[in-house]
This record gives structure tokens, C-alpha cells and sequence, in this order.
């Protein structure tokens, strides 16, 4: 009977399996095979081109690769020093009574929807930005802090297991050479966590570089090249969604287009920190 039951369930699982890997099968092959014949439809020179005006058939999508590289640069510097330090308070200085707040608090940040991300941005970060700028406060540099914010959860929840995870006997030998407390923990065991720590960062740089509704509602949505931290962008994930809604022809199409320059960029992000992985493995 339990020879059964585990021949049921490695079936289970392999099934399981197979459905994921053909789910991203079939999403590979409907953006390529629909994006890609559209790239050389409206040619090389005018999809990569600068200027995005669909009424004039021309789908220059530049800015937006330029805006969305810009606001996904701007989170991590706002939110992988926020993330990893908190993940090492959290991991080895916080006290028991305030980790067991703090913990559910950042769990509870992982599960709030982008819109109420959105509505806190909007409603809080650019008037600020405003005040202090005296633009419209809506641009590249509030859309990064919103984004740094945003991503803290899903640092912080890879990195604390990570740091959890490497063995005492690391940090006590640190302490036997005479290092402090916070030395053994910075020279010591949070090297040692590089790997779950990276892996965090890659989750991070994921979430910002595909967040849309929040990064609609604050960062200016204009269709030209970004020119500095206060100027308003729109990002390949914007773009798509604003004008999905109403678009035909090869207007849909070169908006499927951006879904894979989307899609790869995506794919050259997790390879290269694969690869990076890969080298500080050896």
C-alpha cells in the first residue's frame, strides 16, 4: 500500500511538473511567434526607434526600455541596502519580543495589493516630491522609491532564511578569533548567505522591473525619454496596459512586441545573476 501511494504521488508530482514547464512553454511561444514577426513588420529601426506615436505608425519603444531599465535601477538602490539590513536585524540582532512583530508586519507588506501601494504613492510620496521639487511630484525618482518600498518584502523574506540557515558554528568560530558581535555577523555569516541573499535580490529586481499599476498612478506616464530623476517616464508594463484596452491592428501587435522585449530582459536579468551565482559558487 505505501509502494502505491508513492508511485501515486511521484506521478502526481511529475505531472505537476510537466504543466509548469508547458505553461511557460506555451507563453514562449505565443509572444514569440506573435512579437517577433511584428518587430520586422513595423521594421528593426522604428520598434527601437524614440518616438511612440501609434496614429502616425510609428511604435518607438526606446523610452519605454529606457524608463523601465531607470525605475528598476532606482528600487534597488532604494530597496536591496533597506532589504538586506533589515533582513539582518530581523536574522541576528532583533530582540524576540519585537521580531515577533516585525515579522508578520513585513509578511503583511508582502500581501498588499499593488493599487494600495499605489494610492500610498500618490497620496503621500508625491506631494512630497512636489514640495520639495515644485514639479508635479509625479516622475522617475518617485516611482523608484515606491518601488524600493515595495520590494523590502520579498528581499527580506528570501535573505532572513538564508542568514538563518547558515550553520552557528560559523558565527561562534568567529567569535573564538575575537571578532565583535556585529563583525562576525558582517564578515561572517552574511558572506556565507551570499547565495540566498542574491537569490532576493533577483526575486526584488523581478518584482520592480514587471510592477505596472502602482508605477502608472506616479510616475508621470509620458511617452518621451527620461531626462532627469524628476522627469515622468512610462514604463513597458505601463505602456501595455494603458493602451491595450483600445488598440487594433498592429497597434496590438507591437504592444504584444514590447510583452517580449519584456519577456527577455527578464531572462538576461535571471541569467546574469545565474552566472554571477554560478562564479562566487566556484
Amino acid at each position: 500500500m505505501t509502494k502505491l501511494k508513492e508511485t501515486v504521488m511521484h506521478y502526481v508530482f511529475l505531472l505537476a511538473a510537466c504543466v509548469s514547464i508547458a505553461a511557460v512553454v506555451l507563453i514562449c511561444v505565443y509572444l514569440l511567434g506573435n512579437g517577433i514577426p511584428t518587430m520586422f513588420e513595423i521594421g528593426l529601426g522604428n520598434f527601437f526607434g524614440k518616438v511612440w506615436k501609434p496614429s502616425q505608425d510609428l511604435y518607438g519603444i526606446f523610452p519605454f526600455i529606457i524608463g523601465s531599465i531607470y525605475v528598476t535601477a532606482g528600487a534597488m538602490v532604494v530597496g536591496v541596502p533597506v532589504g538586506i539590513l533589515c533582513a539582518v536585524f530581523l536574522a541576528c540582532f532583533c530582540p524576540h519580543r519585537l521580531y515577533r512583530v516585525l515579522n508578520p508586519a513585513v509578511r503583511l507588506m508582502a500581501g498588499v495589493p499593488s493599487i494600495v501601494y499605489g494610492f500610498f504613492g500618490l497620496m503621500v510620496l508625491v506631494p512630497v516630491v512636489q514640495r520639495l521639487s515644485g514639479t508635479s511630484g509625479k516622475g522617475l525618482l518617485t516611482a523608484s522609491l515606491l518601488l524600493g518600498i515595495m520590494i523590502l518584502p520579498t528581499i527580506i523574506g528570501t535573505a532572513e532564511p538564508a542568514l538563518r540557515a547558515v550553520p552557528r558554528s560559523y558565527y561562534e568560530g568567529a567569535l573564538a578569533l575575537g571578532a565583535t558581535h556585529e563583525r562576525s555577523v558582517f564578515s561572517v555569516v552574511l558572506p556565507a548567505a551570499k547565495s540566498g541573499v542574491l537569490s532576493g535580490v533577483i526575486l526584488g529586481v523581478g518584482r520592480a522591473i514587471g510592477e505596472t499599476m502602482a508605477v502608472i498612478m506616479i510616475a508621470g506616464n509620458q511617452t518621451k525619454m527620461p531626462g532627469g530623476l524628476l522627469d515622468g517616464l512610462r514604463t513597458m508594463t505601463s505602456n501595455i496596459v494603458l493602451e491595450m484596452g483600445y488598440s487594433t491592428g498592429i497597434h496590438r501587435q507591437a504592444l504584444i512586441a514590447t510583452g517580449v522585449v519584456l519577456f527577455v530582459f527578464i531572462l538576461l536579468i535571471n541569467t546574469c545573476f545565474s552566472l554571477v551565482k554560478g562564479r562566487e559558487a566556484k
